[in-house]
């Protein structure tokens, strides 16, 4: 076994560590509180090739593949949640639902726009009433002439406000045929509306919003796949959108032991600095043990996708234990900190608030778990 990253990935981590120490690091506070990512740092991103970073070539990316994208994910948390499920939205899921599902003429259209940042992704699959049991929507497409006229509502959707283009899924009907389905939907179709943009707990930064479908026109040649595809599709991006949101908080979870470290070394109590007592050092113990369990195994699982093995049981481990590991480890930040780690004027209070939803979105970890354990018990075993 040999584990190390190409000297091409090595420079990609330094060109975005570079970009979050200058640009996003700085405003990161600010986008908390304006609830909105700077157009200048999209663009910059942009520019950058991180928004078609594992888009091949042929569609305007950079194609460095899973691994790539879950070091932008790691370095790109260090400074801003917020921005980091942007991009997942827009790439992850979103953009990567046209790479996988999407024809020929689907790519050349929709992928290098959306990988040069002339057009933003966004994923619909949650509605009110339909949230882990994603195929119980009621969203639906009913085929007429050379189009699907869509109803239905969508809610929680990250980039909602701002998406040019969603990958959208409803159940269709057409030619005696039936079953979920996937449409690739631009915010242009007549009967497109975004409705109520969401206040949340933490990601402030994050587009949040429902998406109201009313007699919308949909082109027929915009079904990706064909109809009954729509559960396989969505499920098999959310295998990767999960690796994603994993490496996301890998780097939550260092830059949290970075900023942990510099305040025990500066904060005295006792008469000597916070970092010589023992129950401290025991919490960043705890913390970097946990981080480096976390790292393994989502670069493991990347590894894993980009030799194009399948990875779903091992998404979900990633996404089930890495969440609950942030959530602890941040935690402890808040903590370590005392009295200022709840006030907000400090960063821990915004890494906590963040940290939250991790074990919600994108599949909770309830999900998780029942996916984990049925392909336990169809092995036979580990």
């Amino acid at each position: 076994m040999e584990w190390s990253f190409t000297d091409e990935q090595n420079e990609l981590r330094r060109t975005v560590k570079r970009f979050v120490d200058e640009e996003l690091r700085p405003v990161a506070d600010r986008i908390d509180k304006e609830h909105k990512i700077p157009e200048s740092i999209i663009r910059m991103m942009a520019e950058l090739g991180f928004l078609g970073l594992v888009f091949p070539e042929e569609y305007d990316g950079a194609g460095m593949g899973e691994a790539g994208y879950c070091i932008l994910l790691e370095e790109i948390s260090r400074a801003c949640a917020s921005t980091a499920v942007f991009i997942g939205a827009h790439q992850s899921i979103g953009g990567m639902t046209i790479h996988k599902a999407g024809s020929d003429e689907q790519k050349r259209k929709y992928l290098p726009p959306m990988a040069r940042g002339e057009l933003i992704g966004a994923y619909a699959l949650t509605e009110p009433e339909s949230g882990s049991d994603a195929m119980g929507m009621k969203t639906t497409a009913v085929r007429k002439g050379d189009t699907f006229v869509v109803n239905g509502t969508k809610i929680w959707i990250t980039n909602g406000g701002i998406a040019d283009v969603v990958s959208m899924f409803c159940k269709a009907e057409a030619d005696g045929e039936s079953g979920p389905a996937a449409f690739i939907v631009e915010k242009s179709f007549q009967g497109f509306r975004v409705g109520k943009v969401e206040e949340k707990m933490g990601l402030h930064g994050s587009s949040t919003t429902e998406l109201v479908f009313e007699d919308m026109e949909v082109p027929a040649e915009n079904l990706m796949g064909k109809i009954g595809d729509g559960a396989k599709i969505a499920f098999s991006v959310l295998d990767v959108g999960r690796l994603g949101l994993s490496a996301a908080t890998v780097g939550t979870a260092k830059d949290s032991i970075d900023r942990c470290v510099a305040y025990a070394q500066e904060r005295r109590a006792f008469g000597q600095p916070i970092a010589e007592l023992q129950a401290i050092q025991f919490m960043l113990a705890e913390m970097a043990a946990e981080t480096y369990a976390m790292e393994s195994i989502v670069y493991r699982t990347a590894w894993m996708c980009d030799q194009g093995m399948r990875f779903s049981r091992e998404s979900a481990i990633c996404k089930y234990l890495c969440t609950e590991l942030l959530d602890r480890i941040v935690d402890r930040a808040v903590q370590l900190h005392g009295g200022m780690g709840y006030s907000a004027e400090m960063w821990p209070e915004r890494f906590y608030r963040d940290s939250r939803i991790n074990r919600i979105f994108e599949g909770t970890n309830e999900i998780q778990r029942v996916v984990i354990a049925r392909d336990v018990l169809k092995r036979g075993g580990y």
